[in-house]
């Protein structure tokens, strides 16, 4: 008998050994081997957007540039494809066919709007290619039933809106509101975000007026909420727009409550072109730390990502928050490569950017983290409100959810 148990000990140490060493073995998807890994990225690095994804693609550059100089991830150099799409659809599934057939990439990551992602989703998908961490705010990103190769890295614009909602029945519960948007995804999703999140109070949406992002001002838009007798402004505009507005709103002597999107909040870029004191009181939701407000000039994180231009994307503006987003972004590239270890095949990537929980990034905001499941891709739950007092924005007590 206690043969027999020694022979059923020695097989049982030998198949804990064998797991073992089969776990520790290396598992290499396309574009990785021991001392490499590819990946990709198309951006607007010309056409209507180019204003954004260039400054972007030059601190995505640089900031692989300096990752190497470290001596890469796990030992292994990234080598970085970053190609042109000009922001146009049909470049955009061009370019990535040429990322994955031609180059060989491991993942495509970080890619910027909604119209190029919309375009190449399905390709990547059927080619069960990581469409990695991309920069575009629409909720049609969250669907892993659907498209599982798809993982959104920016807050959805339905969230914004829900929470956005929350405030407004806190603090104005019988505000009269008047909603600018822009007309395409960007602003409807975040118009639909703030009905459900109104609930029974949608009826006071009492006026709802869109834009063309093509259209040269919005002037006539802010005096017709005006004139509807709006309390209660809220719009989700681009960074152009939202300056327009806010100078219109003043030179009219219009006091409303003044809600901007989280994307047209920087003080460097819009507010100070706006003017300060017509910025004054304007309320917002924020999830980074804005580089040129003043509230975080001495701020640790801010200092890092200031000198880290400063030395790898010399040319890329600090306050742009396309740039702003995509240090963001090839942060939780990295993070879910680290935790990939050696296993570094596209399965292994793609568990690893839906099993984030709590986890949070340098230049996020406190009590904002990421979480991410297999069911559910979307990584921002909770935002921070912030209102501006005439030279920065003060954080407001409260970390509101969108559920």
């Amino acid at each position: 008998m206690n043969r027999i148990n020694s022979i059923w000990g020695a097989f049982a140490i030998f198949a804990l050994l064998a797991a073992s060493s089969a776990w520790a073995q290396k598992a290499y998807g396309p574009g990785v081997s021991d001392t490499e890994i590819n990946l990709g990225q198309s951006t607007p690095l010309s056409g209507p957007a180019s204003s954004f994804g260039a400054g972007a693609g030059r601190a995505v550059v640089g900031y692989f540039e300096m990752l190497n100089q470290q001596g890469g991830i796990n030992g292994r150099k990234i080598k970085f494809t970053q190609l042109d799409n000009a922001y146009s659809a049909p470049k955009a599934v061009e370019q990535s066919r040429k990322l994955v057939e031609d180059v060989g990439v491991l993942a495509e990551v970080g890619t910027i709007g909604t119209a190029p992602n919309v375009a190449i989703q399905k390709y990547l998908n059927g080619k069960r290619v990581p469409q990695l961490f991309i920069t575009a705010g629409g909720r049609r990103f969250n669907d892993p039933k659907t498209f599982p190769w798809t993982v959104p890295l920016y807050p959805d614009f339905e969230t914004e809106g829900r929470v956005i909602a929350k405030y407004i029945l806190k603090t104005k519960p019988d505000a009269r509101i008047g909603v600018l948007y822009q007309n395409d995804d960007f602003g409807k999703d975040y118009l639909k975000g703030l009905r459900a999140g109104l609930g029974s109070k949608a009826s006071q949406i009492i006026a709802e007026v869109s834009y063309e992002i093509a259209d040269p001002t919005i002037d006539s838009q802010i005096v017709q909420l005006k004139s509807a007798g709006v309390d209660t402004l809220i719009e989700q505009s681009s960074a152009k727009a939202a300056a327009q507005s806010i100078r219109k709103v003043h030179e009219l002597n219009w006091t409303p409550l003044h809600v901007i999107g989280g994307s047209a909040a920087s003080v460097e870029t819009v507010l100070k072109p706006a003017g300060l004191d017509a910025s004054k009181g304007l309320v917002t939701t924020q999830f980074l730390k804005q580089p040129g407000d003043p509230a975080w000039s001495n701020d640790e994180e801010v200092k890092a990502y200031k000198e880290f231009l400063l030395k790898y994307a010399p040319s890329a503006n600090p306050d742009d928050y396309s740039v702003l987003v995509a240090y963001m972004n090839v942060h939780a590239v990295t993070l879910v490569l680290k935790r990939c270890g050696d296993q570094l095949t596209r399965e292994s990537l793609l568990s690893q950017a839906t099993s984030l929980h709590g986890q949070r990034l340098p230049m996020m905001l406190p009590g904002v983290s990421l979480s991410t499941t297999p069911d559910d891709y979307t990584p921002f739950k909770t935002l921070r409100i912030a209102i501006f007092d005439g030279a920065s924005w003060t954080l407001s007590n409260d970390v509101l959810s969108a559920e």
